[in-house]
């Protein structure tokens, strides 16, 4: 079984249930998404551990005038990334089949075209595969908030395409230059192949400029102060299984590009701007705080916070050190499997509250639904990293690289776990207890939500108690992706050593 199954499998089955009766497709969904599931686990179930190379490799020469390879794989940096993909895509096909949407056969076969696109995007390991399948991902989501959005959604999808598409263009001209530069400058022809590239470093000059035009793409992707200019209308106007696989997933695979192609490919650069991306993920960090701790909608709560987490994982990136590597990677599955539950438990709330998100008009049904409290208790301790859970191990690892990196910037950036704290607890105390809101409707959750809900918070808890599941198949794959910027990093700091080395 190659990578190309896994894939292009929920595309495939999509198109073809375009053409079966409309009634049938939220089971469909169901079914493909369960299946891309199954497959996912296979992977990582024939997953070799301790190798930092690719496995289940496949690499076909796609435009050979070009040097453009279908090339896909998985190492460390993407197993458990694609794993999870699945399981959220999975448990937001569950908890849409539940409900009535319009044009139902095109709302899924959006879904199919997301989940392809963001796969593919993790498997790339050609620099231009990765582009274009980055580009793909965004596509679904143009549609599913300008046709199935709330709210103001033609100004929310007008923001979003203009922030995203200004971003693309940075990374397909950084993209081209890459493969252009470095064939030029070692002699040899055409090649995006990461692999290749890895082998072809550019000139200090050339990666600076080339790292910056990443560096927008991704950030407005995640998005991070001061690219999130499309986020509050974005996620606001949304419906709930877009917005928790956007949150949740799409914003990996920004984080994940810096581990994947930033640092290994510019290690000069990575180091050379290391203190300007840690202030950027340190003010996410706190403007993300500060905001979930005042906006008095529970969506926002939940959205504003993701800012404040890839903050951390950010941080936890560009300490440029295993620890904070490691911990980063963790946090971008622990972040993922919290928020897509929390933002299913938003809509939930809403539906008790007369369609209201805004947490006055919640509250005091924790002991009337105490299915629903326990579940949403458990994912508020993990938003929280309450000490036990996993993603207090990330957070904790996180820290500890940027302790080691940049003591003031860790200082600044460990105010940030009290101030999540306190808003995971303002959202739960707020929306679950206190007096009852004013239209509140006191019921326990229904069959088809604590289908989407339940597996996700069991495995919240499976990861809590073994941790290791993710760190033991990310370390080797990790170290050799930091490895470059920290040897330059070493370089930096001994002078006598750089006078050596520098060309």
């Amino acid at each position: 079984m190659t990578l190309s199954i896994l894939i292009w499998f929920p595309l495939a089955i999509s198109v073809i249930a375009s053409q079966l009766p409309a009634r049938a497709a939220g089971r469909i969904a169901v079914g493909w998404s369960l299946i891309t599931l199954g497959i996912a686990i296979s992977f990582l179930a024939r997953f070799k551990l301790g190798a930092a190379g690719l496995q289940f490799v496949t690499d076909k020469v796609w435009i050979s005038a070009l040097g453009i390879h279908y090339k896909l794989g998985l190492d460390g940096l993407n197993a458990l990334l694609v794993l999870t993909t699945t399981a959220i895509f999975c448990a937001a096909m569950i908890w849409a089949a539940a409900r009535e949407w319009d044009r139902p056969r095109v709302f899924y076969f959006q879904f199919a075209l997301a989940e392809s696109a963001v796969l593919g995007a993790f498997c790339s390991q050609d620099l231009a595969l990765f582009v274009a399948f980055f580009d793909l991902m965004l596509i679904p989501f143009y549609f599913l908030t300008g046709i199935w959005g709330t709210g103001d959604r033609v100004r929310a999808t007008t923001k979003l395409v203009i922030y995203t598409l200004i971003g693309s263009f940075f990374m397909l001209v950084a993209a081209i230059a890459t493969g252009v530069l470095a064939a030029g400058e070692h002699g040899t022809g055409l090649n995006f192949a990461l692999s290749a590239l890895r082998g072809l470093p550019l000139s200090h000059s050339s990666q600076t400029w080339i790292f910056l035009c990443f560096a927008v793409a991704f950030l407005v992707k995640m998005p991070l102060v001061p690219f999130h200019g499309w986020l509050p209308d974005g996620y606001k106007s949304m419906p709930i299984p877009a917005v928790a696989v956007f949150s949740s997933i799409l914003s990996k695979v920004a984080a994940y590009g810096f581990l994947r192609i930033v640092l290994p490919l510019f290690p000069y650069a990575a180091v050379h701007f290391q203190t300007l991306m840690l202030v950027i993920a340190l003010v996410s960090v706190l403007w993300g705080t500060v905001v979930a701790l005042t906006t008095p909608d529970a969506r926002m709560v939940v959205a504003y916070s993701s800012v404040a987490q890839l903050g951390f994982i950010m941080l936890g990136i560009f300490s440029l050190r295993p620890e904070g590597g490691q911990g980063a990677l963790l946090q971008m599955v622990n972040h993922a499997l919290v928020t897509a539950p929390l933002f299913f438990i938003v809509a939930v709330l809403a539906a008790r509250a007369g369609g209201s998100e805004k947490l006055s008009d919640m509250g005091g049904i924790a002991f009337r639904a105490p299915v629903l409290a326990t579940l949403f208790l458990i994912v508020t301790f993990a938003l929280l990293a309450m000490p036990g859970s996993s993603n207090f191990v990330g957070e904790f690892m996180i820290l500890l690289g940027l302790f080691k990196a940049k003591l003031v910037i860790a200082l600044i950036a460990s105010t940030g776990v009290v101030g999540a704290a306190v808003y995971a607890l303002r959202l739960y105390i707020r929306s679950m207890h206190n007096r009852v809101g004013p239209r509140v409707t006191s019921r326990e959750i229904g069959l088809g939500d604590a289908a989407a809900i339940v597996p996700i918070v069991g495995v919240i808890l499976v990861l809590a108690f073994y941790p290791q599941f993710g760190l033991r198949r990310s370390e080797p794959s990790l170290k050799a992706a930091i490895a470059p910027a920290g040897l330059v990093a070493q370089q930096s700091s001994s002078p006598a050593v750089q006078a050596s080395v520098t060309p």
